[in-house]
């Protein structure tokens, strides 16, 4: 006897296959990350503690937040730990419906992909967080004690590095839209002015209302919009159809 199942149960026992692993995977990243939660908090406010005025600190307006917001930034890093992973498990579940010429871009755009999005991140830890923090510092009036709530920050900072993290992605969206035909090259330089203008938006939905935070994330979208145009060019990406009717 055979047990095979339609195609749309199959397709459904290995989604909810691929999501347990998932769950796993940051389940079993957590359990090592919890025991350091004080110490990786530190390590994410170092960024503010460094610019605050002598004799400032953080604080915690809530009972529960010293324990509760250290093991809430564990439990997000232990997703950003487990990335190439869940990546992996996105891949392997859509990759039985792609060409054979997709397929073998699957290394290079999940390895990509990995490595924009942890570079992202970075940019904001080392490059937007000192300057978005030294800007709000400076700025406040001469009676006000600044004194960040530790909740209040986590939620900040985990916004900006989800934000950074996957603006950062844009070159390979790019080239995944052009290699599967939706678009072109040509086309994409067409609409440049718009998708500067969508890159403005984003930053400003995306980020905390300050000029400062949404300007060092529309930028670097732009300009990796700009890197995807090349890599695709350069590439020579072609359309699937055409690639059909050529053999």
């Amino acid at each position: 006897m055979t047990n095979d199942k339609p195609p749309f149960i199959a397709h459904i026992v290995e989604l909810r296959q691929r999501l347990i692993r998932s769950v796993v995977a940051i389940l079993l990243c957590f359990a090592g990350l919890a025991y350091f939660a004080n110490e990786l908090y530190t390590l994410v406010s170092t960024p503010l503690l460094d610019v605050l005025p002598e004799g400032s600190n953080m604080i915690a307006t809530d009972v529960a937040a010293p324990f509760f917001a250290p093991f809430k930034l564990a439990f997000m890093l232990s997703i950003v730990l487990a990335f190439p992973y869940l990546l992996h498990q996105i891949w392997g579940f859509i990759a039985p419906g792609l060409y054979n010429h997709e397929k073998k871009f699957a290394a290079p755009i999940l390895i990509t992909s990995v490595l924009l999005f942890y570079c992202g991140i970075a940019f904001s830890y080392f490059i937007v967080f000192p300057l978005v923090f030294t800007f709000f510092t400076s700025v406040a009036p001469e009676n006000i004690v600044i004194a960040t709530d530790i909740s209040s920050y986590l939620d900040f900072i985990l916004k900006l590095f989800i934000a950074f993290g996957l603006s950062f992605e844009v070159p390979v969206l790019v080239f995944i839209l052009c290699l599967s035909g939706v678009t072109t090259v040509d086309d994409l330089k067409q609409k440049r002015p718009y998708v500067i203008l969508a890159a403005f938006v984003l930053g400003m939905l995306l980020t905390p209302p300050d000029v400062i935070s949404q300007t060092l994330l529309a930028i670097p979208m732009w300009l990796l919009f700009e890197l995807g145009l090349i890599l695709s060019r350069v590439i020579k990406v072609k359309n699937p159809d055409s690639e059909q009717t050529g053999e």
